[in-house]
């Protein structure tokens, strides 16, 4: 009689350890295919555009000439205007967008509570569904013309309008790691600085931030990713003008944008088909740094996650 009782309770034990051993094996599956995944693209990539940029490309031209005509009868390849378009609106979205995070992920996690927090936080993650072209719709049919109204400018789509809808874009993924960053840290760090009679501003600045300011350094480092690394939202908002911008009203042209528009009109294997490929290299390369240094302080920023009670 006891063999029988018992033997039930060895087919459970027997059931959950497959069960155990698919998840196990679908989640290795999973991590694995993401690496092989990335490794095709940059494969790819490289295959197509890393030749003629080591070859048959003038680096010195690439990287230096603004002029941008790969289409003229003497073609020339440079990107500098492009870089320099893609970093100014990068670069205004991170001072957008860098402000509004830290200032939700603080108020998020330091001073909301119960419900407010909850829906808070599924409103962050709402606006980080957002998708891109319905940015570059919002850019190019209520920024465009508030910005020529406002500031009494002939064109609205310039560094501005993308700057601003760039950073709205970036703005929920900073957010969302520079709070997990910030609930980090332990409580008995705030409680310390309480005891010895700090006030809830001076705990904050004096005491969380320091202690998350790897979690908030790799939040503002996504953020500059995903700012690189945009493509629609860019196109439709920047007024798509090869142009090294000398205030925020002047129309640029981002290095992603240029791939996108050109890409599909370009013949396969010609010279501008494979420059457009060695552009996205570059993109390749500069996401790849910028997330790998987000890894790194990451690691070093959530050390002491799991300790908060």
């Amino acid at each position: 009689m006891a063999d029988r009782g018992a033997l039930p309770d060895v087919q459970r034990r027997s059931a959950a350890w497959w069960q155990d051993k698919v998840a196990q094996g679908l989640v290795l599956i999973g991590g694995v295919s993401a690496i092989v995944l990335i490794l095709a693209i940059f494969i790819f990539v490289a295959q197509e555009g890393l030749g003629f940029l080591l070859k048959d490309l003038d680096l010195v031209e690439f990287f230096t000439s603004p002029a941008w005509r790969p289409t003229s009868d003497e073609p020339e390849y440079g990107i500098l205007a492009l870089m320099a378009g893609t970093a100014s609106v990068t670069g205004l979205a991170m001072l957008i967008a860098v402000p509004f995070s830290l200032g939700a992920a603080i108020y998020i996690g330091e001073f909301a509570t119960g419900r407010t927090r909850e829906v808070l936080k599924v409103l962050v993650e709402l606006l980080a569904a957002i998708p891109s072209v319905v940015w570059g719709f919002i850019g190019l049919s209520i920024m465009n013309p508030l910005i020529i109204d406002v500031f009494d400018v002939p064109v609205g789509l310039s560094v501005l309008n993308a700057g601003v809808i760039l950073g709205l874009m970036a703005a929920p993924i900073m957010t969302t790691i520079a709070e997990d960053a910030l609930k980090a840290v332990p409580d008995g760090y705030r409680e310390a600085a309480e005891a010895l009679g700090a006030t809830r501003w001076q705990v904050i600045f004096k005491v969380v931030l320091p202690s998350a300011k790897n979690g908030l350094v790799a939040a503002i480092l996504l953020g500059v990713g995903r700012g690189f690394g945009e493509t629609m939202a860019v196109l439709m908002a920047t007024g798509h003008s090869v142009n090294i911008p000398t205030s925020p009203f002047d129309s640029v042209r981002a290095m992603t944008a240029t791939i996108a528009a050109e890409l599909g009109e370009t013949a396969q294997g010609s010279p501008h088909y494979q420059v457009l490929f060695s552009i996205g290299i570059m993109l390749f390369l500069v996401t790849f740094v910028i997330n790998m240094a987000a890894d790194v302080f990451v690691r070093g920023g959530f050390k002491l996650k799991g300790k908060r009670k």
